[in-house]
């Protein structure tokens, strides 16, 4: 009987990716049978379908940074959410449920706690989001992104997260000559960035001559950003606006520094490229783990971070100016960054899941 996994949660690329990877690391190392659980609001309901897996939905929403009218709401949906889940268990009948985060993870996690099946808890972030803390004691197993997340878990352990073996290969730049500033938001795009890059843009062309620019503005924002560049009177001989970019490895390979938020993906991505970055994190994520990612990096010299609320223009230019001056700075921090990167992070993680479900690959 082949291997079946159940992979729950999702919401956002930094919960999703990893998890298509691990479902594809399964699939093509056993043959093992793989069905996601998540909601109707998250990536999960393109992403999934489009890799080839089949996704089951369940009702469930936030609890944090939410009004009390939605907190509420998903204080009714939990039962409705565990009880469906423990349907799927019993009809599915998993040998191992894997909480990968997000809305879906909590009622799936705790379904199979329940039922007694083998679960595996993977952590992206510095800090668990709530879904992962409420269970992180009682699984059986843990692969996190950082080591700071390790006391949250039973069973943890450090694999890093799975990462497109194309940003491993990414060679570092040559020191000198022209300059490639990478600007962008994660998929959904950073307001701030977009509205703040055009105010600067020419003082920043004019102090570095042989500078380009590439800046993702983000789904649904590519004209908004155009506009602001077209009315600070920039040119666009140096300046490349896209609202989305197809290869983001040959991005971050092109580039010598990086300005970007700090979600999960990102910086498993800057840490595998070995890429020197500016971090604004996001300031409403959900307990502030997107400024507990940065703050790793910092930590070690691998990025430097600008709070939101810090954010101005001269902030901005004092900080890219200084790194883009700085040959031998950027390429230490690429250095450090690469200390975080886990190139064999999908193949752990999938070792950890055969060793919960007894399976000899």
């Amino acid at each position: 009987m082949s291997l079946r996994v159940l992979i729950a949660g999702g919401g956002t690329g930094g919960h999703v990716i990893p998890a298509l990877a691990i479902a594809r690391e399964l699939r093509d190392r056993v043959g093992a049978e793989v069905r996601f659980v998540g909601t109707a609001r998250g990536l999960e309901t393109r992403l999934v379908p489009e890799a080839g897996f089949p996704l089951e939905l369940i009702r469930a929403g936030q609890l944090k940074n939410v009004s009390l009218g939605t907190r509420l709401q998903t204080l009714a949906d939990l039962p409705l959410g565990l009880g469906r889940c423990v349907s799927l268990l019993r009809s599915f009948r998993p040998d191992v449920v894997v909480g990968v985060g997000g809305y879906a993870s909590g009622p799936a996690m705790l379904a199979a706690i329940l039922l007694k099946v083998p679960t595996l808890a993977f952590e992206p972030n510095a800090i668990p989001g709530l879904a992962n803390r409420l269970v992180g004691g009682r699984v059986k197993a843990a692969a996190v992104n950082f080591e700071e997340s390790r006391c949250y878990f039973h069973g943890a352990r450090v694999t890093g997260t799975p990462v497109r073996p194309e940003f491993f290969a990414i060679e570092k730049k040559p020191l000198g000559g022209k300059k490639r500033l990478l600007v962008f938001g994660a998929s959904q795009g950073a307001r701030v960035l977009n509205e703040l890059m055009p105010k600067i843009m020419d003082r920043l062309l004019d102090a570095f001559p042989d500078l380009e620019v590439v800046h993702q503005t983000g789904a649904g924002h590519g004209d908004s950003t155009l506009e602001g560049y077209k009315r600070a009177g920039v040119g666009f001989e140096r300046v490349t606006v896209t609202p989305y970019l197809d290869d983001m490895a040959t991005q971050f390979e092109a580039a010598d520094l990086i300005l970007c938020r700090s979600g999960a993906s990102t910086m498993a991505e800057l840490a595998a490229a070995g890429r020197a970055a500016v971090l604004v994190p996001f300031p409403k994520a959900a307990d502030e783990h997107q400024r507990k990612n940065a703050e790793a990096f910092v930590a070690i010299g691998a990025a430097e971070m600008v709070l939101e609320s810090e954010l101005n223009e001269e902030k901005v230019l004092e900080v890219l100016g200084k790194l883009l001056k700085d040959d031998l700075r950027r390429e230490k921090m690429g250095t450090r960054a690469r200390r975080l990167a886990h190139p064999d992070a999908v193949k752990v993680i999938g070792d950890m899941v055969l060793e919960l479900a007894g399976h000899k690959a």
